[in-house]
């Protein structure tokens, strides 16, 4: 890292195996971009970096930040001809000592963990065993859907009675009745393990919908990650008499010797609608906030979607400049975090002192104000407190 970066340069390591790379690159004030096919690789890589500390160094120019490099500890380079000449030795600069500020502790930068197509060029002989692959991948989602239901808010589930293949349809690949005493009919849904579910396969799959009769009650959307213009697509979507769901699938679902198909799994979690409000100053255009209003649970019980609170929101974050594929927080919240928790909690880990002031504007649901051009899009990620996150973009101007 040393002998071919230098400070601020990005750093990309396709196979991120327990992080090392990423850890050593955030050490030493580099840029990274890490990843893998395994999800326990990215787990561990995760919580190494979230958990770690590292030293603070002093910037060579504080106002440029890390690109313009450390100040680093220096010796003089004697050597037999400075010594017979009488001449004053060379300088070294130790590019791997830089001098340390002992009054700050320094912790990982803001992040996210993000899915990402996989896009592979099979050979044609191949393109019948792809699609064996996937169809047994899906009677294996099928038959735990069947057993375990989808998990709602409070431990609630909404179950089935029956989940059987759909036939004359591509994009929509199950059809399911509810275990209710009005029992009612379900189609879903279910994206691939190597991409996001996009809001095109959302379009084809709600066309389809228009195609069923009788009209199902429900339609389930099932994926490992969603696009946040498909999340939006399903949110706004109107079917009269038909409810959109989002399920987030548990990566467990990816693993080939998942094999008993127990009720107490907990395989789908019912996703939660953000309710956002973009707040404008008054004296100023270009000049916004954000209040997170709540987060949207469906009722399995009452089979409607109720309007939610703050309460079960652990974590919400802000990109003022969403560019429409990775969100980088320039905000983040922890509205869940009392006195012993959030904030306070990580200080006495790093045993350093905290602006309580500061940040207790951290710790609620109302960002800070910040300058946005119009016709830009902002994101808002929430967290809620079973790990399940949800987001919504605003395009300046069109809300």
């Amino acid at each position: 890292m040393l002998m071919t970066t230098d400070p601020g340069d990005l750093v990309l390591d396709i196979t991120c195996g327990s992080g090392t790379t990423a850890y050593v690159a955030e050490q030493w004030g580099r840029r990274w971009i890490t990843c893998d096919t395994s999800r326990v690789a990215i787990t561990l890589a995760k919580q190494r970096l979230m958990t770690a500390t590292f030293d603070y160094y002093k910037l060579a120019h504080e106002e440029q930040g890390v690109g313009s490099g450390f100040v680093y500890k220096t010796v003089p380079h004697i050597t037999l001809k400075s010594i017979a000449n009488n001449e004053p030795p060379a300088t070294e600069t130790l590019y791997d000592q830089p001098e340390v500020d002992k009054s700050k502790v320094r912790i990982t930068g803001p992040f996210t963990v993000e899915a990402l197509p996989a896009p592979v060029v099979r050979a044609l002989d191949d393109v019948d065993d792809a699609d064996e692959d996937m169809s047994a991948k899906q009677t294996d989602w099928r038959d735990q859907l069947r057993a375990t239901g989808i998990m709602g808010r409070g431990g609630v589930r909404l179950e089935f009675s029956r989940v059987e293949p759909l036939s004359g349809t591509k994009y929509l690949q199950a059809e399911a009745e509810t275990k209710e005493d009005k029992p009612r009919r379900a189609v879903i849904c279910f994206a691939g393990e190597t991409k996001p579910l996009d809001s095109r396969m959302v379009a084809m799959a709600l066309e389809e919908v228009e195609r069923l009769h009788p009209t199902p009650q429900l339609v389930i959307f099932a994926a490992f990650q969603f696009d946040p213009d498909a999340a939006s697509f399903i949110e706004d979507a109107i079917f009269p008499n038909v409810t959109l769901l989002k399920a987030q699938m548990n990566t467990d679902l990816m693993t080939d010797d998942l094999k008993k198909k127990r009720s107490s799994d907990q395989s789908f979690w019912l996703v939660g609608q953000p309710d956002v409000e973009l707040i404008r100053d008054g004296r100023s255009k270009k000049r916004f906030k954000v209040k997170v209003r709540g987060y949207d649970y469906y009722d399995v019980k009452a089979g409607k979607v109720d309007s939610g609170t703050t309460a079960n929101i652990a974590m919400w974050m802000l990109d003022t400049d969403y560019d429409g594929m990775c969100i980088a927080p320039k905000q983040v919240f922890f509205p869940m975090g009392g006195s012993k928790d959030g904030w306070n909690k990580l200080a006495k880990t790093l045993k350093a002192e905290i602006n309580q002031e500061l940040i207790g504007q951290y710790a609620g649901c109302e960002s800070l104000w910040f300058q946005a051009e119009p016709g830009s899009k902002i994101a808002v990620k929430i967290i809620d407190n079973r790990g399940i996150e949800s987001m919504k973009v605003i395009r300046l101007g069109d809300e």
